[in-house]
């Protein structure tokens, strides 16, 4: 069974992430030959705050967004 698990930032609707969820299994769905009830997706939220790039958090390199 497929695991896929998705990190972002927070902010998606949960309209959005529904879309998301439906489009990945999908797709998983079609290119591993996986039935749509066997693909898991996992959506996880990490704020800016805690997310890194570049040495610096994300919050400070991009703080309008």
């Amino acid at each position: 069974m497929p695991l896929v698990e998705i990190t972002l930032w927070p902010g998606r609707s949960p309209e959005a992430k529904e879309q998301m969820i439906r489009e990945v299994t999908e797709a998983v769905s079609r290119s591993s030959g996986a039935p749509t009830d066997a693909v898991e997706v996992v959506i996880r939220e990490v704020p800016k705050t805690d997310w890194g790039l570049g040495g610096q958090p994300c919050s400070k390199k991009f703080p309008e967004s």
